[in-house]
């Protein structure tokens, strides 16, 4: 069967950048398929009725910034956009302990062997921490916690794909303002600015000094011919002959308009969820890959996401929505404490309300009354919300990894499958304990009043930002999805790049670990 490239990748975040760039850049003729839009700053969603949710229903009038799913205890969130997860996460690149390779995973993926494409992610993503004369005041309440508790030599600085200037600093007149940011071209061509503590990491940064894909991977895939396609929502994949059919969805003006091309290779990076649904369409639903082992949707985890939230007194002036929304870590991925491996972060949120009043007084409201008043309200803004005081310490670790993600018929309309997951809480109770122990701890020890998780303490649900497994790595069908190399087990041409094929907690976040392996697995690819 003719083909019109020579490999297709499904998604664009740290395993389908990664792996389009290095394929690209070996001369193969690569398309991009991403679901979600190209972003631009202007574009990130702001006010209420702005793009904020993607829908996997209605995904042609509603393909916004973040995919929200509700499962039985379970809360997963994703980001749709060219660059994929490095869009809305909080830019932490951190390696995981050399333990977590220990067990779980094949013989070939050790800290050894991956180190080294560790060393050329974080030179890629131009890796920097806080300064210190930029020290927000949640680390520095974190850093106290750690002190206060004897445990000042777990906490230290965070590996940050945010660019920062030494020139900045709180002392500005107005200094969280875009004027302060530096612009600059970085070393993939693109211009970016300088953090400027804006604190919208997590909803696009309006200076662009965040180092997401978008501005380094992605763009170097393009230089190199490949061919990027934002909202392309791929539907199936069918082997033809020594090729692949992939078949999507083009979302256009709020249509929807079948298409597909045809591919010697494909690499799904479509993330956790989306991946595996995707396999598990093509699976039980289609009928078109019925040889993918029986270990697919099995091993998933949320590598034990957790949050809580701490009160603190009026004076301490938090400033939850301002600077990098994470930048210290408090490490117990030894086991130390009550015998579970867990870390924690200082942890904080965007002003949404400040980031609306923001775009009303950028020209746009004509009014010159108006935007004096909203000029005011900034300014009150910036200095505090109700939630000025309000601390979110958010936790990751060892969950028991025993997920599992299906597809289910709807009783009132049989047809129709539903991506479903089984996550046993009981079984991962322990680590969130210890996690929801430690936090108490810190904020008494800082003078706060610790406040109840109310998903967690009532509904025994957890929200997760670090979904992995359900395609993971096995040396044969038996025992996983994909071998060591991310090729699925009776397809040697359908590979699988993303956080799907991590078949253990990494405890620590999994971006690193994500775009090592999509390193190592693009290296192999000819």
């Amino acid at each position: 069967m003719s083909t019109s490239f020579d490999v297709i990748v499904i998604g664009s975040g740290f395993g389908g950048a990664i792996a389009a760039r290095r394929l690209a850049e070996k001369g193969m003729r690569v398309l991009v398929l991403e679901r979600g839009r190209r972003w631009e700053p202007e574009q990130y969603p702001r006010k209420p009725g702005d793009a904020w949710l993607f829908s996997n229903d209605r995904p042609a009038r509603s393909n916004g910034w973040l995919d929200l799913r509700f499962f039985g205890h379970m809360i997963v969130a994703q980001a749709a956009g060219v660059g994929g997860g490095s869009l809305a996460y909080s830019s932490v690149v951190i390696k995981p302990s050399p333990e977590v390779f220990k067990t779980g995973w094949p013989s070939e993926i050790t800290y050894e062997e991956l180190k080294p494409h560790y060393d050329t992610v974080a030179r890629e993503l131009d890796l920097q921490v806080l300064p210190d004369n930029q020290l927000t005041k949640r680390f520095t309440l974190a850093r106290d916690a750690a002190r206060n508790l004897g445990y000042k030599e777990r906490f230290s600085k965070l590996d940050l794909a945010i660019s920062f200037s030494e020139h900045w600093h709180y002392g500005l007149e107005d200094a969280v303002d875009k004027k302060h940011s530096r612009q600059f071209v970085n070393a993939h061509g693109v211009r970016q600015g300088t953090c400027v503590h804006l604190g919208n990491c997590d909803i696009g940064c309006d200076v662009r000094a965040k180092n997401s894909l978008d501005v380094n991977y992605v763009p170097r895939a393009e230089q190199s011919g490949a061919e990027v396609r934002p909202l392309h929502l791929v539907r199936c994949i069918e082997p033809k002959g020594t090729a692949f059919r992939v078949v999507f969805d083009r979302l256009q003006n709020g249509q929807v308009i079948r298409g597909e091309e045809t591919a010697t290779q494909v690499v799904l990076a479509a993330g956790s969820i989306g991946t595996t649904e995707l396999l598990l369409r093509c699976r039980d639903q289609f009928k078109t890959l019925p040889g993918v082992s029986p270990m697919l949707g099995k091993q998933w985890t949320s590598n034990a996401n957790f949050l809580s939230f701490a009160k603190y007194p009026r004076d301490e002036r938090l400033s939850q929505s301002t600077g990098p929304t994470i930048a210290g870590i408090m490490d117990f991925a030894d086991g130390s404490f009550r015998n579970q491996r867990f870390v924690i972060e200082d942890d904080g949120f965007p002003n949404l309300v400040l980031g609306a009043v923001k775009a009303c007084t950028e020209g746009r409201l004509r009014s010159a009354t108006g935007q004096r008043v909203l000029k005011n309200f900034e300014r009150y803004l910036q200095k505090g919300t109700p939630l000025r005081n309000v601390m979110v310490w958010l936790g990751a670790g060892k969950d028991a990894g025993d997920g599992e993600l299906y597809l289910k018929r709807r009783w009132f309309r049989r047809s129709q499958h539903v991506l479903s997951l089984a996550w046993p809480y009981k079984h991962s109770e322990d680590v969130v304990k210890a996690m929801q122990a430690m936090h108490e701890q810190v904020t008494e020890a800082t003078g706060g009043r610790s406040l109840p998780n109310p998903t967690w303490g009532v509904l025994r649900t957890l929200l997760t930002l670090h979904p992995m497994g359900g395609c993971v790595m096995g040396e044969s069908a038996a025992t996983g999805v994909v071998n060591h190399l991310g090729r699925v087990h009776g397809y040697p041409n359908l590979i699988v790049a993303d956080g799907a094929i991590i078949p253990t907690p990494t405890v620590h976040n999994p971006s690193h670990t994500i775009a090592a392996l999509a390193e190592r697995i693009a290296a192999h690819v000819t």
